[in-house]
């Protein structure tokens, strides 16, 4: 038996746990009044809580369950970096199961020392809390995979079919990926994966015009990379672009930044320059993406 973890950011699964969920975010920071009301309001827009948990944990299990189909012997945990259940808690719970190898996913398709890099240490952190007794093998860079590609075109075509014949020959795409910090970049893969799995999207898709932005950016001085989406949708208006689907390439669950930042902000933005916006949907536990994380499983474990 194997242990089969699927990683996560995590998200606050009620109002009760922002507050922990920012502390953690802030490395250990609490956030000040202003900003823990801000947040909160923005998660009582989208309904009181993070659905990345629950996605999360469906995931895992349909993932589970299709390996096991299959003749593989897993059993399915979830860890997160920033919300319950933490990444050293469900450490502790595989080995206290037993379980001595573990197969760890991070569901982020794109490589990068600030985010599957950060999942690494943090499984490395917390191995070495419970005394090194788990194995541990991380699958990374699945972002060309064949089929989490054509999961990401299906999605696309899915969402054209919002617009109208008409309209559909004048919709231009935006996919977007988490910003990062400039000074976190440097020769980090994150860019490239990006653009060479859109690349690859667009291959399987009707010829549309498109572009690629980055989200959800922090706050503060530092310089992040860009363009960012709010920039990317005024260029558009002014070469009277009126129909734009966003595609969230970079995130494969529903959360914050998908339900907030793009169905609430970008939205907003949008409509106030004369424009509609629509995305595709999250892949979450959908059939297609499944059947790509299995895939993905089973060709890393035969290597």
């Amino acid at each position: 038996m194997k242990a089969l973890l699927l990683l996560a950011f995590g998200g606050p699964r009620s109002l009760d746990e922002v507050e922990m969920f920012l502390t953690r975010l802030f490395g250990g920071r609490k956030p000040s009044p202003e900003q823990l009301e801000r947040v909160k309001e923005r998660y009582r827009l989208i309904g009181g809580r993070s659905p990345l948990p629950e996605i999360t944990f469906k995931q895992a299990q349909a993932l589970e369950e299709a390996l096991n189909t299959k003749g593989k012997r897993f059993k399915s945990y979830v860890g997160m970096r920033y919300g319950h259940p933490l990444i050293e808690e469900t450490i502790k719970e595989i080995c206290q199961d037993g379980i001595h190898e573990a197969i760890a996913i991070p569901m982020a398709p794109f490589r990068s020392r600030f985010s599957t890099g950060a999942y690494q240490e943090e499984l490395k952190r917390a191995n070495q809390i419970s005394g090194d007794k788990l194995r541990v093998a991380l699958i990374e860079g699945w972002h060309l995979h064949p089929l989490f590609v054509q999961a990401v075109a299906e999605k696309i075509d899915e969402g054209m079919n919002w617009f109208t014949q008409e309209e559909r020959e004048k919709v231009h795409l935006i996919f977007t990926a988490h910003s990062l910090p400039e000074s976190v970049i440097g020769n980090d893969p994150y860019v490239d994966d990006m653009q060479k799995s859109v690349n690859e999207v667009l291959k399987r898709i009707e010829p549309l015009p498109w572009h690629m932005a980055f989200q959800s950016k922090g706050v503060g001085m530092e310089r992040w990379i860009g363009p960012d989406v709010e920039s990317v949708l005024i260029e558009l208006n002014k070469i009277h672009i009126k129909k734009v689907l966003i595609v969230p390439i970079g995130f494969v669950s529903d959360h914050i930044e998908i339900l907030y930042d793009i169905d609430i902000v970008y939205r907003q933005q949008a409509e106030s320059l004369g424009m509609v916006l629509k995305r595709t949907a999250s892949l979450n536990h959908s059939e297609r993406f499944i059947e790509a994380l299995t895939t993905v499983v089973e060709e890393n474990i035969t290597k």
